[in-house]
């Protein structure tokens, strides 16, 4: 019983540092210089992007796309 209660401390502690490190690595990441943010982008460029022309079916589950 021992044993098996050591094992799964070790685990416990192991997980937790490991999402410890995960946590940390996406607080302190830096993106690279290439990388633009979407508040730099104008909104009528967004507004362009998103359809307009596809409307929900009646059934309100999925929006059918096209071909071309």
């Amino acid at each position: 019983m021992k044993f098996e209660n050591l094992v799964l401390r070790c685990l416990f502690l192991a997980c937790l540092a490991v999402c410890g490190l995960i946590f940390g690595a996406m607080l302190i990441a830096v993106p690279p210089p290439g990388v633009q943010l979407a508040a730099h982008t104008r909104v009528s460029a967004i507004l362009l992007a998103s359809p307009s022309t596809c409307a929900l079916p009646p059934d309100g589950v999925i929006c059918p796309r096209t071909p071309g």
